[in-house]
């Protein structure tokens, strides 16, 4: 039965070797190749006779496939037919689980971000997070697709995990997992005049949620919207389309991203057409170490074009692609085939996006004064602001803003939009005047 199994594994082996050597290898690297496959087939063989527990193939096959491309990157990997419909669903917007996006670094498991209103963003979970344990049991070891394995499960159920934090003692946290409906977009007027848009992560359609709000947002100001902010703090990324869409949403023209294979006649770039839907308005996008992919290319070419201020911290720097090649049995292998290019040429890969305003989370507190200062109204027999707000919309206003004071980064980015708007009607008033000014002198010359 022994020299059955064997044989059998040898033969595939042979077959493999066929499809595996290439016009360029020499005549010993063939050798070698084949050598390896025999090899595999005998350890594949005796670890099914003598392991401790019985195993079966389909397990072995597929551990030594993810394990032939994990050992690649920690992006690429095998898909079994389940992993390969989880992935099919994380990319329409629903999915079931805790709402973490994750990645092996140095073969411990760390939080690229938590996904907005989920169970893990809830929970407090910060991107940089580690996870050393998932219900009493060590991650060390396991692959990334086991990782996620253990942290997927069935709605309602529970989960303990164990996280480890820069500056921090470690902790445990139990997440009942939930079905995850993620609102990839999501928008508000802030300041009265600034369109605030939150992308927690790039799935289908988006530039067209996108679209909408900012007309929305110029039909409800009348064509009087100051600027906007663009907030993809905590984007773990997506699609390559989307990210590319929503760039040229703001762009007139020029090269949005390219992507560079190890073949240069590979190389792929994805250029702007014609049209600023924002029609200049000044824009900031806020990122953070929680902003990775397509959060970092739609941040590169906005920077690198001057279209957009990027203010926050560096970014995550996964710069690569991953192309997922369908197999048969309804399973399929993601394996990086590329990286990513700025329009200036920079490579994101292990760098990320440096952020034109450094500026960290903070907490933001006002200084109570200690002085007795008075004002205009507290004189006696001041006279009354007829043009005076209804209290109850004051207090809306300032319990809004109250909120948006707790992040510290929003504050700064929605200062900062205002005073670019402002500089930019300076500008145009400006040339305004000189023109009037050149007009007024030409008409007196004339005279004379």
């Amino acid at each position: 039965m022994l020299k059955k199994s064997f044989l059998i594994y040898t033969l595939a082996g042979c077959l493999l070797t066929t499809s595996a050597f290439s016009k360029t290898d020499t005549k010993e690297e063939q050798i070698n190749t084949y050598e390896l496959l025999n090899i595999f087939g005998e350890v594949m063989e005796r670890t099914k006779v003598s392991y401790v527990e019985d195993i079966s193939d389909k397990k072995l096959i597929e551990a030594a496939l993810n394990g032939m491309l994990t050992s690649l990157d920690p992006h690429s990997s095998y898909l079994n037919e389940q992993d390969y419909k989880y992935m099919h669903e994380q990319t329409s917007g629903k999915f079931g689980g805790l709402g973490i996006e994750i990645t092996m670094e140095n073969g411990i498991v760390k939080i690229i971000s938590p996904i907005d209103d989920t169970p893990a963003a809830k929970a407090g979970l910060k991107a940089g997070d580690y996870i050393t344990d998932i219900d009493g049991e060590t991650v060390i070891g396991l692959t990334l697709n086991e990782v996620v394995s253990k942290l997927r499960g069935k709605v309602g159920t529970k989960v303990k995990i164990s996280i480890r934090r820069i500056n921090a003692k470690p902790f445990d946290v139990t997440l009942t997992r939930d079905e995850i409906k993620i609102q990839s977009v999501k928008s508000e007027l802030k300041n009265k005049d600034i369109l605030y848009i939150r992308i927690s992560s790039f799935s289908e359609d988006i530039d067209e949620d996108i679209s909408k709000a900012i007309k929305n947002a110029q039909k409800e100001l009348k064509n009087k919207l100051s600027g906007i902010v663009i907030d993809v703090r905590n984007n773990p990324g997506g699609l390559l389309d989307q990210a590319v869409k929503v760039s040229d949403l703001f762009l007139e023209q020029g090269e949005i991203v390219s992507t560079r294979s190890r073949n240069e006649e590979d190389t792929i770039k994805y250029s702007a057409t014609s049209g600023d839907i924002a029609r200049g308005l000044p824009i900031v996008v806020m990122i953070n170490e929680g902003s990775a992919s397509a959060a970092e290319i739609l941040s590169g070419a906005l920077q690198d074009h001057h279209r957009a201020v990027i203010l926050g911290e560096k970014s995550f720097g996964k710069g690569s692609v991953q192309t997922v090649i369908p197999l048969r049995n309804n399973a399929a292998m993601r394996i990086t085939t590329a990286r990513y290019y700025t329009p200036s040429g920079r490579s994101i890969q292990a760098k990320g996006i440096e952020p034109d305003v450094n500026v960290k989370q903070a907490k933001l507190e006002e200084i109570e004064s200690t002085a007795y200062n008075l004002s205009e109204a507290d004189l006696k027999g001041a006279l009354k602001n007829e043009q005076a707000n209804d209290n109850s919309q004051k207090q809306k206003s300032d319990d809004k803003k109250a909120d948006d004071k707790k992040d510290y980064q929003l504050v700064r980015a929605l200062d900062l939009v205002k005073a670019l708007y402002i500089y930019g009607q300076n500008d145009n008033i400006s040339a305004s005047d000189k023109a009037t000014d050149a007009e007024t002198k030409n008409k007196v010359k004339g005279q004379n």
